[in-house]
């Protein structure tokens, strides 16, 4: 007798998807929603590593000189940095990605130079004119060393001793030549020596620098590059804030009115029609002027306070769509209290819209930014700000018939553009990825 076994085979099933697991499987499939991740990516790294990656890693990228102002993008032009006299405190790498690090040197770019004993003589850097000037000299030790300022009676009691009584004292700073070997006092106020040779290496070593300015210069001679770079964390920053402001005050507001209704509702309804009727922009001067003051935490206020109107808006319609849903009504039922049901059961329901209109928000931050700093009512020199970028190039093409200066106009103009559509797409496929049914398919 044969016994047949008879193998049954039962269809596997997937257990079902949970919604955020289904939102983030939807918005991985969207192409403009991981181009738009992407590029919000990359903005949120360089905002985060600012100073670390700018070439100039000054505070502001503010190390710049009018000579070499308006060059076009991919010039590149010799400087001497001569000391400053000033002690600079090293800057650990966190505060630097942070604050940047202070330089000591001024710069003056040149054409050319040469060393001649205990001075460097150069020829200014005058490309921009085509001029012919004369030949400049500065002394090694004031370009090299960082010197005490002021005066002091150390270096006459070191003339008057045997040591000292064949030196002349000059007249550039608090230092002494002796032949081939110099002393001066440091910013410390101490007495140091050092020999011609030491110092000539030091100079070619150390103060002769050729910088390369990708994107050019600004009417003041600081790199664009840098201060695009800057730039980003402000735009994001700026964003960020009022994001949070908008969202704390509208999704406050919004969920109140549309949860109590009656005359609270008509009352806040009543004052966000006040608000949505006074023009963005004239609301922020006049936040701005109120305050009496132009800082950057002004901006982030002004712009914050100008926002949360829609999102209200889309929390009050939300919250009242829900009121009638059955869960909602079986809360009531049971006792609940109108704060567990409001936080507990409505608000994560409607966490979905306020994401979205979080995303479009923040572009819409980012303008109003920089259309107040194009306008001098947002952040304030020398502090980076692309609209304020972009109204330096406005004011170069409109004094010059030239194209001199126009990368001061493309430069952050693009910048802008590529974030906030960035944000603009990121908003559009959430909002798709939560509700599927609003995604409209065209077929030609």
């Amino acid at each position: 007798m044969t016994t047949q076994t008879q193998n049954n085979t039962y269809p596997t099933t997937t257990p079902p998807q949970g919604p955020f697991s289904q939102f983030f499987s939807r918005l991985k499939k969207d192409f403009k929603a991981v181009s738009s991740l992407v590029v919000i990516g990359l903005s949120v790294l360089i905002a985060l590593l600012g100073y670390l990656i700018a070439p100039d890693s000054t505070p502001n990228a503010n190390d710049g000189s009018v000579q070499i102002k308006l060059l076009p993008p991919g010039s590149s032009v010799r400087l001497i940095k001569r000391h400053r006299h000033v002690e600079v405190e090293q800057q650990n790498w966190f505060k630097r990605m942070l604050f940047g690090q202070e330089s000591p040197y001024a710069i003056i770019p040149v054409d050319s130079f040469y060393i001649e004993g205990w001075y460097v003589h150069y020829i200014p850097y005058h490309a921009s004119n085509g001029r012919r000037h004369s030949i400049e000299k500065m002394h090694l030790l004031n370009a090299t060393q960082a010197l005490f300022i002021g005066d002091s009676p150390k270096l006459d009691a070191f003339l008057k001793s045997d040591e000292g009584k064949n030196c002349q004292k000059s007249d550039e700073g608090n230092f002494v030549i002796c032949g081939n070997q110099a002393y001066y006092l440091d910013s410390h106020e101490q007495l140091q020596t050092i020999t011609l040779q030491e110092v000539q290496q030091l100079f070619e070593a150390k103060q002769v620098e050729e910088r390369f300015f990708l994107l050019g210069t600004d009417r003041q001679g600081r790199d664009v590059l840098s201060r695009l770079i800057i730039g980003f964390r402000i735009s994001l920053f700026v964003g960020a804030f009022a994001v949070l402001i908008a969202l704390l005050v509208g999704v406050s507001l919004g969920s109140i009115a549309g949860f109590f209704g009656g005359w609270t509702d008509r009352v806040i309804v009543w004052f966000m029609t006040v608000v949505w009727s006074i023009p963005s922009i004239m609301l922020v001067i006049a936040i701005s002027l109120a305050l009496q003051s132009k800082s950057l935490w002004v901006t982030f206020l002004a712009v914050g306070l100008t926002n949360w109107v829609e999102v209200a808006r889309v929390v009050r319609g939300q919250i009242m769509a829900l009121k009638k849903a059955p869960y909602i009504e079986a809360a009531r039922a049971i006792g609940a209290p109108r704060r567990h049901i409001l936080l507990r059961h409505m608000l994560p329901n409607v966490l979905g819209a306020i994401v979205v209109q979080a995303s479009a928000n923040f572009a819409y931050a980012i303008l109003i930014e920089a259309g107040l700093s194009f306008l001098g009512l947002g952040v304030q020199p020398p502090t980076p700000s692309w609209g304020m970028m972009v109204n330096e190039g406005y004011e170069v093409i409109g004094l010059s018939a030239s194209s001199t200066g126009s990368h001061l106009l493309w430069a952050p103009s693009f910048c802008i553009f590529i974030t906030v559509l960035a944000f603009n797409l990121l908003g559009n496929a959430m909002r798709d990825a939560i509700d599927p049914k609003s995604n409209t398919q065209y077929q030609w």
